[in-house]
């Protein structure tokens, strides 16, 4: 039996991690609090203590706007740990699964990126995030790194659905950016995807792959989504209009790419399974969300 260890096990897609990866092996978690990715010399200990077979990561550093003040703390968790991680893996001999982000692209394309386009990274976030996947690939030859995007889960903490059924409990009014185009994805779904890599019976070569829910939508075409479902459920909500505004009259500390979308052909190809569409998984994610309240 297979021995994985998951780093990062109380973030949004860590928690479906500890349900997709049980039956793949014996499942060794590593919370924030047992192994601090801060501390980088203890990285490569932890890691070779436990002598998994496979270790998935599914720790970051996602504040995407604080990165831009906090580059210190971004870059340990995002660019050295990672780093250490394939270094460590390597050394044992152990695969390691990443996650990475549409962030490592400018979102200048009008077409889904494929894993092999060109980097560019817009802001400190990005780049700490591209420099955690060139430091995987430098140092280590049995490795996944699974590029995702707009994510959102009813475990962990904020995401945008939680955010938008905040707000629309309280305001009967508001306003989202309509041009920036992405697939809202369910941490469940990256879940699923990464046990579909790791399962023995797929035979996958190392290197990037892309994984989204399928479909592609704006952030206003996100919140009215939200909103339907949400009504429909039975959640409590005051918000009778939502208004489509520019990024540029949202501005933010950190550029965000206006085009986030991600071409799934390769994941499709070496597993054999079709990414669900976003709005579907969104209903999914919403009724699971309903129940815990």
């Amino acid at each position: 039996m297979k021995k994985i260890l998951l780093i990062g096990s109380t973030g949004q897609v860590g928690q479906e991690l500890l349900t997709t990866l049980q039956p793949l092996g014996e499942l060794v978690t590593l919370t924030r609090q047992q192994l601090d990715l801060t501390q980088s010399d203890e990285i490569k200990p932890a890691i070779t203590s436990i002598a998994p077979d496979i270790v998935v990561n599914a720790s970051a550093y996602t504040a995407v706007d604080k990165a831009e003040t906090d580059s210190e703390m971004a870059m340990a968790i995002n660019a050295v740990a990672p780093k250490i991680m394939a270094q460590a893996t390597q050394e044992i001999a152990a695969n390691l699964v990443h996650i990475s982000t549409d962030y490592v692209f400018d979102g200048k394309h009008h077409t889904p990126y494929l894993e092999e386009d060109a980097v560019n990274p817009l802001g400190i976030y990005g780049q700490s995030k591209l420099l955690g996947e060139q430091g995987i690939s430098q140092n280590s030859d049995r490795y996944i790194i699974l590029r995702t995007a707009w994510v959102y889960g009813s475990k962990g903490h904020g995401n945008f659905v939680k955010t938008m059924l905040r707000l629309g409990a309280s305001r009967e009014e508001l306003k989202v950016v309509a041009d920036q185009i992405g697939s809202p994805t369910w941490s469940y779904d990256i879940a699923d995807a990464i046990a579909n890599l790791v399962n023995p019976h797929n035979q996958i070569a190392s290197g990037i792959y892309h994984f989204t829910n399928s479909g592609v939508a704006s952030w206003y075409d996100f919140a009215l989504a939200i909103f339907e479902e949400a009504a429909q459920l039975g959640f409590p909500l005051k918000i009778k209009t939502v208004l489509p505004i520019t990024t540029a009259e949202y501005p933010t500390p950190a550029a965000r790419p206006h085009y986030s979308v991600l071409s799934k052909g390769k994941y499709t190809k070496a597993v054999g399974v079709y990414p669900p569409y976003w709005q579907d998984s969104l209903q999914k994610m919403l009724v699971e969300l309903h129940s815990m309240i």
